[in-house]
């Protein structure tokens, strides 16, 4: 093989002939708008993993007491939320009619059904062993695995008690395989960090941007859905729009945060 074919270049670099093949509709035609709502799903799939990339980074960043570093970090991920949220905005170019046109080819798959999605849940905090027993075993084994470690209020904890706003200790050495439950003590010690003056309180504030931001990405989902679909079964097997709507009641990541927000 020549020199200039081993040589690195965009094509190779971004693999963009192997993504460009990923794009494999299963209706006859294949119909035209299973190509779009294939390419979006996809997207969504690459911007997950990048959201677990950040918060992993962020994560590091908290425990090292980088708190400069944490808020780029954790700006990061409220833009890409951002353009999470925009993508919906073209998937809904997509009309009921058009869906129907090759929604019956997809079968059992589902959007539940995306692994990487209950990651990311996992590392806001959602400690549910049943979330994740529908996924195929790899899949479940990184999920579960995700449920045993800190999650990021786990961490952003750790980082406060390291900024001196202490932290009790059965807190910062709790059993992380169980759902956090809020703490007076906690809530104390957020309201001085916002009392103080301190840059963690900066952190705090994004990581309630960045909870605002995933609810409303998720709000934005069940209206996709519902305008697209109405309150048919979903596929998957699932209840479609009143399983996504329940999904809005999720107990908040960071509780003392919003709790704070009655002290003030």
């Amino acid at each position: 093989m020549s020199e200039q074919q081993h040589a690195l270049n965009y094509m190779n670099y971004l693999a963009i002939d192997e993504l460009l093949s990923l794009q494999r509709p299963v209706s006859e035609g294949p119909e035209h708008d299973e190509m779009l709502f294939i390419t979006i799903h996809q997207v969504y799939e690459l911007w997950f993993q990048q959201l677990l990339h950040e918060l992993e980074q962020a994560q590091r960043q908290m425990l090292e007491v980088r708190t400069q570093d944490v808020l780029a970090t954790l700006n990061r991920v409220k833009m890409i939320l951002a353009v999470c949220i925009r993508q919906v905005d073209v998937l809904v170019t997509m009309t009921p009619l058009q869906f129907s046109t090759f929604r019956s080819r997809l079968e059992s798959a589902s959007g539940f059904q995306s692994a990487q999605f209950r990651e990311l849940e996992a590392i806001l905090g959602r400690r549910d062993g049943r979330f994740a027993s529908h996924l195929l075993p790899q899949h479940r084994e990184k999920v579960e695995k995700r449920m045993l470690e800190p999650s990021l209020w786990d961490s952003a904890l750790a980082y406060l008690d390291a900024c001196d706003f202490a932290m009790p200790a059965q807190i910062l050495n709790r059993d992380f395989s169980k759902p956090y439950e809020a703490d007076d003590r906690v809530l104390a010690a957020v309201l001085e960090v916002y009392r103080s003056g301190h840059q963690a309180g900066l952190v705090c504030e994004q990581l309630v941007d960045i909870e605002v931001s995933l609810r409303e990405w998720r709000f934005r989902h069940v209206m996709m859905v519902e305008r697209t679909i109405g309150t048919q079964q979903g596929t998957g097997g699932s209840s479609g729009v009143g399983y996504l709507a329940s999904t809005l009641q999720h107990p908040h990541s960071f509780p003392e945060l919003w709790q704070a927000r009655e002290s003030f």
